[in-house]
C-alpha cells in the first residue's frame, strides 16, 4: 500500500521544486564564476544538476517515486492502469500540480537565493525543429531508462542513472535536455542561464509529450509487461508499516 495521496504530493513538490532550484541556481552561479566560457558554464551546470538529481531520488523515492515529471507519472499511470499497479487518475493530477507548482517554486528560490528579481520573464528563445526532435530523444531515453530499471529490478541503481542520463544529454541532445513539462514551466520564471522564453514552451512541452508517447511504443517493443513494475518507477515507495519501523 502506497503513502496517503497528500504526502506523496507534499514529496512531489518539495522534490521537483530543489531540482529547478539546482538546475538555476547552478546556471546562475555558472555564468558568473565563468563568464566568457559557455561551454564550461554548461559543465557546471551538468554536473551539479546530475549530482543534485540523484540524491532527491534518493532522499524522496520512497516517499513518492520521485517522479518530478509530469511525463514519467503520465506513463506509470497508463503502463500501469490495467495490471492495478502505478498511479492512479487522482494520483496522476495530484503529482502533475505538484510537480508544476513545484518547479516554479524551485525556480522562484534559485532567483532569491542568488539576489535577482523573484520573477523575471526569460528572454532566451528556444525554438525549432532540430531542439523539439532534441527533446523527443531525450525524453524518450529517460523514460524508457527509468521503465527498464524498474521492469529489470535494477531500481536501486536509478539515482546513479538517471543522473547519469540527465547529466550526459546536456551535451548529446541540441536542445540540453530539458526533458520535463513542469521543469520547462518552472524555467520560464527566470531571465538566466537555465531560462527558456515563454513562448518556447509549448513546443518543449508538446516535444516531451511526443517523446513519452514514444517511449511507451518503445517498451510496448522491448518490455511489454512493464505496467507490472509501475509501482516500482523510481524507488518503490514505503508502506505504512515499513514506515512505521
Amino acid at each position: 500500500m502506497s503513502l496517503p495521496l497528500p504526502r506523496r504530493a507534499s514529496a512531489e513538490f518539495a522534490g521537483t521544486a530543489l531540482l529547478v532550484a539546482a538546475v538555476v541556481g547552478s546556471g546562475i552561479a555558472a555564468a558568473r564564476l565563468s563568464p566568457t566560457d559557455v561551454g564550461l558554464q554548461l559543465l557546471e551546470n551538468a554536473i551539479a544538476t546530475a549530482l543534485a538529481l540523484g540524491a532527491l531520488i534518493l532522499t524522496f523515492g520512497p516517499v513518492s517515486g520521485a517522479h518530478f515529471n509530469p511525463v514519467v507519472s503520465a506513463v506509470d499511470w497508463w503502463l500501469g492502469r490495467r495490471a492495478g499497479t502505478g498511479l492512479t487518475g487522482w494520483d496522476l493530477a495530484a503529482y502533475t500540480t505538484a510537480q508544476t507548482g513545484g518547479a516554479v517554486t524551485g525556480a522562484v528560490l534559485a532567483d532569491l537565493m542568488f539576489d535577482l528579481p523573484a520573477v523575471a520573464w526569460s528572454r532566451t528563445e528556444r525554438t525549432g525543429g532540430n531542439l523539439w526532435l532534441a527533446e523527443v530523444v531525450a525524453t524518450a531515453g529517460l523514460v524508457v531508462l527509468i521503465f527498464a530499471l524498474a521492469r529489470s529490478g535494477r531500481t536501486a541503481a536509478a539515482p546513479a542513472a538517471v543522473g547519469a542520463y540527465i547529466g550526459a544529454a546536456y551535451w548529446f541532445t541540441s536542445s540540453t535536455s530539458f526533458a520535463n513539462p513542469a521543469v520547462t514551466i518552472g524555467r520560464a520564471f527566470t531571465d538566466t542561464f537555465a531560462g527558456i522564453s515563454p513562448a518556447s514552451v509549448p513546443g518543449f512541452v508538446a516535444a516531451q509529450l511526443v517523446g513519452g508517447l514514444v517511449a511507451v511504443a518503445a517498451l510496448a517493443a522491448w518490455y511489454p509487461h512493464a505496467g507490472r513494475a509501475a509501482d516500482a518507477v523510481l524507488v518503490p515507495h514505503l508502506t505504512e508499516e515499513t514506515d512505521a519501523r
